[in-house]
């Protein structure tokens, strides 16, 4: 593991593999950067890859304020990463918390992204404007974290596998298709009560500061060549026509469902990593 302090003082810890143009993997809630274990050597044939923990989760730092938690602020994190690491561009990929920090990022900094990947994820704005009770029901948990604190923070905190593993596996279709080191290194994180409470601070967030951002981006789009990928199994593709969803954001896109539900990279990493493969080759 290596760490990078920016300005802020935000510590963001990352690991680097393999040689070529760079690739910056970002994971989701309530993972961490262990999630891209299998997928990262393998586009390390061709790139340089940095996996990186979001600020909130896994070994990165854990702020104390709502706001903080922003996508906005999550992608000025990861970009100054990049920088300090000598790349001024990148290919981008998110899953999920990843996949919105991405889409920040894209928006805010459109000269740093060479392609963009966004993975199971409708946009941030149209979900919570449009909410359906087919969405509300399956992803219950934006609307429970986000809670006033100490609710959701003490809840978990009684028994934080057995809240974190229901997600992966309501979401996932269950838990069989994890890896075991990368399952581990979740619950090290999730035990955390600081990054309890700053997970449950990403939601906040996601209402009360980045849906007021967003909703000031509207009818703007990323013009920079993208990649929309969804479980076919999951809450996303049954809830959505996903590829629909970013047709007015994206105006370079393809869109492709994979096998398995919203975790996909973890439980079809050999699909994910192929997909990337593809689609980051044809970039070159």
């Amino acid at each position: 593991m290596m760490t990078f302090t920016t300005a802020e003082d935000v510590t963001i810890a990352h690991d680097i593999q393999g040689d070529g143009p760079p690739v910056l993997l970002l994971h989701g809630f309530p993972q961490t950067r262990a999630m891209w274990h299998a997928i990262a050597p393998q586009l390390a044939r061709d790139f340089t890859v940095v996996t990186a923990d979001l600020r909130g989760y896994g070994a990165s730092t854990k702020p104390a304020r709502m706001e903080d938690m922003s996508f906005r602020n999550m992608a000025t994190d990861q970009r100054a990463l990049m920088e300090h690491l000598g790349f001024d561009q990148f290919h981008l990929v998110g899953h999920d918390r990843g996949a919105r920090t991405a889409h920040r990022m894209a928006l805010d900094s459109a000269n740093s992204v060479l392609s963009l990947t966004l993975m199971d994820i409708v946009p941030t704005h149209l979900l919570l404007n449009e909410v359906t009770q087919q969405f509300a029901r399956a992803y219950y948990h934006w609307f429970f974290l986000a809670q006033p604190a100490p609710f959701p923070e003490t809840l978990i905190g009684h028994d934080p596998d057995a809240y974190f593993e229901s997600c992966l596996a309501g979401w996932g279709g269950g838990t069989g298709g994890f890896d075991a080191d990368a399952l581990e290194a979740y619950r090290t994180s999730w035990r955390d009560p600081d990054c309890i409470r700053t997970m449950c601070n990403d939601y906040r967030a996601g209402i009360d500061v980045d849906f007021d951002l967003d909703a000031s981006y509207l009818g703007r789009s990323v013009d920079c060549p993208a990649l929309v990928l969804y479980g076919a199994d999951g809450v996303m593709g049954r809830s959505y026509d996903v590829a629909a969803t970013w047709a007015d954001r994206l105006t370079n896109m393809q869109a492709k469902g994979l096998p398995g539900g919203h975790f996909f990279p973890d439980t079809h990493s050999v699909e994910t990593a192929k997909a990337l493969t593809d689609f980051l080759s044809s970039q070159k």
